[in-house]
């Protein structure tokens, strides 16, 4: 859990807005914009650190996003979840840049493996992720192709889709 740990915080600027960055043990944790839904109640005993060494690689990371490349950068992450969730964050990551997917693809992939889920199921899922952008929940879009549910706002999904699609 996040309240466990020692954790070291962020705050970055972007085209879309100021975005928190959350960081442990050398990996990412969490990465937010500010003001976004389901950010963590325990953020207020954080350490504020921007030179946090992991930081650097992050900002080299969004520079790239954001400057409509994709980021070769690597960078640890270790998002905290539940199992069903963390199953569901893995196949966000194989969402290829500049393209989409529904939560209803996304069920059926899980049900192909065993797992079954809803599309909602899938939805609650993609809607906790806590690392936004370096694991693509944007990428998640409704069965009629509709922008739905995105934690920090439909008009940044938006955004970063015309971004990745350029």
């Amino acid at each position: 859990m996040l309240k466990d740990k020692t954790v070291y915080t962020a705050i970055m600027d972007t085209p879309l807005g100021k975005i928190q960055a959350a960081a442990s043990d050398n990996a990412l944790l969490g990465l937010w914009f500010v003001g976004a839904k389901y950010f963590p109640a325990c953020a207020k005993t954080w350490l504020d650190k921007p030179d946090y060494p992991l930081f650097a690689s992050l900002k080299t990371w969004l520079d790239d996003y954001f400057a409509g490349k994709k980021p070769k950068t690597k960078i640890p992450m270790s998002p905290v979840g539940t199992e069903f969730q963390q199953t569901v964050w893995k196949i966000l990551l194989e969402i290829p840049y500049g393209k989409t997917t529904t939560y209803g693809a996304i069920a059926k992939q899980l049900a192909s493996a065993e797992k079954k889920a809803s599309a909602q199921a899938v939805g609650g899922a993609v809607g906790r992720n806590p690392i936004s952008l370096l694991i693509p929940c944007h990428r998640v879009v409704g069965a009629d192709g509709s922008l739905t549910g995105f934690a920090g706002g439909l008009d940044k999904k938006r955004s970063l889709l015309e971004l990745e699609s350029r």
